[in-house]
């Protein structure tokens, strides 16, 4: 009889230990996995790869019948994409909203967090259930009350009226519309953010906030110094999560302004909506991907800006 590799006799038959366990336990995990695995394949992969395909095709409703018939077209949807005035325009929208209401909604939010993290008492439960209500709230909902407010003999306006000026028709003034849907945004999502930052607040150790005290720092200097830098990464979360909910904004455009007035409101989302509507949906499909791109490349950025430095 022959030694093993470990140097025990080798009797010829399989071992049925650990390893056989392993096999058996990842087996049965597998099986609870499959369903998960089989729907997220149908309805989610294979999507994402057929409009990827799709997008370098010239697919379109009247190609439905015959999907096999379709050209491919290489990189000559992006190129048309960026040829349309509408679409350049939608993302100079998209931007805007952006880069405004990113800023303002963290910066809405984390004042709100140190505001609460420094009170006490019953009534802050209260502000807390109060500031996150929009976010679990209808977006319909939401649309139908911000109409109201932004009517032109609406709650704002007749707010202003009082103090003496003269609103403007926030919706129908393509100089205006675009604000009162950031306005709404952040109203909507700074809940959301306030309740991340508070949680990340609550964390900050005690003991370095009263090192900080104790060498006479002051109020700002210790929120600056000592609060963000261990807030980093709680503020990129919060970064990541609500830019990707406004790169893709769409029910605010979708429900208030259907885009207009004049496209002052048309998001590149908005946009792939309407060429689909259109049965463009070759175009349609690079239009999805060009804002997938903008997604990753600004998370990216915001991974490079506020990760921790430890």
């Amino acid at each position: 009889m022959r030694p093993g590799p470990t140097g025990r006799p080798s009797n010829g038959r399989r071992s049925t230990g650990p390893s056989s366990q392993k096999r058996r336990q990842a087996l049965i995990a597998w099986g609870f996995c499959l369903p998960f695995v089989i729907v997220f394949g149908i309805f989610m992969v294979v999507p994402l790869v057929g409009s990827f395909a799709m997008s370098f095709t010239d697919f379109t409703a009247r190609d439905i019948p015959s999907p096999f018939s379709v050209n491919f077209t290489g990189l000559e949807q992006y190129g048309a994409l960026f040829s349309d005035p509408r679409f350049v325009k939608s993302l100079g929208v998209t931007a805007i909203f952006v880069v405004v209401g990113i800023p303002v909604t963290m910066a809405v939010a984390l004042g709100l967090a140190l505001a609460l993290n420094m009170s006490k008492g019953k009534f802050v439960s209260f502000l807390r259930v109060g500031f996150y209500a929009p976010v679990v709230t209808s977006i319909v909902a939401v649309a139908v009350v911000w109409r109201y407010i932004l009517q032109p003999e609406g709650l704002l306006n007749s707010a202003l009226a009082v103090v003496g000026i003269d609103g403007p028709n926030w919706l129908n003034d393509p100089s205006w519309a675009l604000p009162s849907l950031i306005m709404m945004a952040v109203w909507r999502n700074v809940g959301t953010l306030m309740v991340i930052f508070l949680a990340g607040l609550q964390a900050v150790p005690e003991e370095v906030q009263e090192a900080a005290v104790m060498d006479g720092a002051s109020p700002f200097r210790r929120l600056r110094s000592v609060t963000l830098p261990l807030l980093r990464p709680t503020l990129l979360l919060g970064a990541i999560l609500i830019s990707v909910g406004y790169l893709q904004f769409f029910e605010e455009a979708f429900v208030m302004t259907k885009g207009g007035p004049l496209d002052s409101t048309l998001s590149v989302a908005y946009y792939t909506y309407q060429q689909f509507g259109f049965g463009e949906y070759g175009l349609a499909s690079a239009a999805s991907y060009v804002l997938f791109l903008a997604i990753a490349l600004i998370s990216l950025l915001q991974f490079r800006l506020l990760r921790s430095k430890d």
